[in-house]
């Protein structure tokens, strides 16, 4: 991975690299008006903050949260310096996701349970129908 500048400033191939990402996946977050890139003629230029940025929305992302609140979230960072607000409202989203996949986990649970349940059954009756040599 290429050091980052001290200046902080990356171009997008850099950023890319560093996150693992597509120059695409970049240019999509910058259309949805989640990162800002700064512009040097046609070429776009991350700072620390853009890459920082980028970093919280690829995490929530992983974390299962929607664009929407991604971005709810990142314009709270914006106007709140305390990040009080963000962090109450992180909080709130978090405790919503948790119950979602809590309730995910026991319909996964039961499911494999009468999955298995049929399987051993349909074990059982091969059994019973193949012939004994």
């Amino acid at each position: 991975m290429p050091p980052v500048p001290q200046d902080g400033l990356q171009g997008i191939q850099d950023v890319a690299k560093r996150l693992g990402v597509t120059h695409r996946t970049l240019r999509f977050y910058e259309d949805k008006g989640l990162i800002e890139p700064a512009r040097v003629g046609n070429t776009r230029i991350y700072s620390h903050r853009e890459v920082a940025r980028m970093q919280l929305i690829l995490r929530g992302k992983r974390l299962g949260f929607t664009i929407r609140e991604i971005k709810e979230f990142l314009d709270l960072y914006d106007v709140d310096p305390t990040r009080l607000e963000q962090l109450q409202h992180l909080v709130a989203h978090i405790r919503s996701r948790l119950r979602k996949l809590e309730s995910q986990h026991s319909a996964l649970l039961k499911t494999m349970t009468e999955l298995q349940a049929m399987e051993a059954e349909a074990l059982d009756k091969i059994g019973e129908l193949t012939p004994k040599s």
